[in-house]
């Protein structure tokens, strides 16, 4: 899958060091990995869910979300936004 941006995981990660692994982790495992369906997805990624047509991600023994629009034709994985656990509760992102 191509990923669009990175920036925004590498930016992330230097705000919040303690998920910087997880964040590396998810990344080369969705970077060497062509996912079809979300149902194929899922199978690595149990944690993950939909919200509407966004695909949201638990990082980091659920530190952070990443909050991401997945065009599964294109393999391409855009990046919305990564928050902490705190930050994604109180549901702003999804103005």
């Amino acid at each position: 899958m191509h990923v669009i941006t990175r920036k925004r995981l590498l930016e992330f990660a230097k705000k919040h060091p303690d998920c910087a692994t997880s964040i590396e982790s998810w990344y080369r495992i969705v970077k060497h990995t062509n996912f079809n369906t979300f149902a194929e997805l899922r199978q690595t990624f149990l944690n993950s869910d939909r919200v509407g047509k966004l695909t949201v991600f638990n990082i980091g023994g659920n530190k952070a979300r990443l909050i991401s629009a997945i065009h599964y034709n294109t393999h391409r994985i855009y990046i919305r936004r990564i928050l902490t656990h705190a930050e994604y509760d109180r549901g702003n992102w999804k103005e």
